[in-house]
């Protein structure tokens, strides 16, 4: 085992978790909250854990974090059951018990001259921007935009939002229940006709947004997102489009989860050149820029 992998493994706690409330949502999405007191206590927005999703099932998966409570010990995951491993995990009770290995990658980063932080999530995406809004929301420096798309029902009844933005298009006012609840301004967008939503993609909607501020508030900007690899390339162009620095959260299938099998990687470009990276220890987090 080499000194890398030795070194991130010290930061990863092996648990095992108990599930403490279940919900299940249309569109095969799940919500766990399990207690594993050393993850909560080290996770930070972007980490993510990788569980074993059954007994009968010893290959993990790698599944965000949604949001935590150290004192109380537990995290919050959502997931969508696609393939068997998934599908065992949302059939466990509460009550049962999972292995975990967590918290697990390199966290988002905040800057000061960036006090402007705009969330994209999509999908099982949605997770990590929850995370950051909750780090972020008991910070007055910072005033956090979520903008959340699915294009299955979401894992919450929307309601009509609290807080008035630039540039958002008439009708658009569906709004995510937790952000409203911290004081975050949120916006939902799906091509499904869904009540409230912007009918479109996450990245029209944030150019809606990005084109109604000043060029002062544009500079006070940074953009953060986590999502389909299509939808993160469209995010990094936008970016790169008004000059925004952004981070992004990639999704790739994992075996180990710590960093020693390799299977994760994927091309980046560094200051020494092109490097293949491992998303699960040198990520999930990249700079858009060096993955697109």
């Amino acid at each position: 085992m080499n000194a890398a992998v030795k070194t991130h493994r010290a930061t990863i706690f092996e648990e095992t978790a108990r599930i403490l409330a279940r919900e299940a949502f249309d569109g095969a999405q799940y919500l766990l909250r399990l207690a594993a007191p050393e993850c909560a206590a080290a996770a930070r927005a972007g980490s993510f854990v990788h569980l074993q999703c059954h007994p009968l099932r010893p290959l993990r998966r790698p599944i965000s974090i949604l949001r935590t409570d150290p004192k109380a010990g537990w995290i919050e995951i959502l997931f969508k059951a696609v393939g068997e491993g998934t599908r065992l995990l949302a059939a466990r009770e509460i009550g049962a018990n999972l292995q975990l290995l967590g918290p697990i990658g390199t966290p988002f980063r905040f800057s000061a001259e960036r006090p402007r932080p705009l969330l994209i999530g999509g999908g099982i995406g949605m997770p990590p921007m929850i995370f950051i809004a909750q780090t972020l929301k008991d910070d007055p420096s910072y005033q956090p935009f979520a903008i959340l798309g699915s294009e299955v029902p979401f894992p919450f009844r929307s309601k009509p939002a609290q807080h008035l933005l630039p540039g958002m298009p008439d009708g658009v006012i569906g709004a995510m229940p937790l952000l409203e609840d911290w004081g975050i301004p949120s916006r939902l967008t799906s091509t499904q006709g869904y009540p409230g939503c912007f009918e479109g993609y996450v990245t029209q909607l944030a150019e809606h947004w990005l084109n109604a501020l000043s060029a002062e508030e544009t500079n006070q900007v940074a953009v953060y997102a986590c999502g389909p690899h299509p939808m993160l390339e469209a995010v990094a162009k936008l970016a790169r489009r008004f000059d925004l620095p952004c981070q992004v959260s990639l999704e790739e299938f994992m075996a180990c989860g710590v960093g020693g099998c390799a299977g994760c990687v994927v091309p980046v470009e560094t200051a020494q050149g092109p490097a293949m990276k491992r998303v699960c220890v040198d990520g999930p987090v990249f700079d858009a820029r060096a993955v697109f």
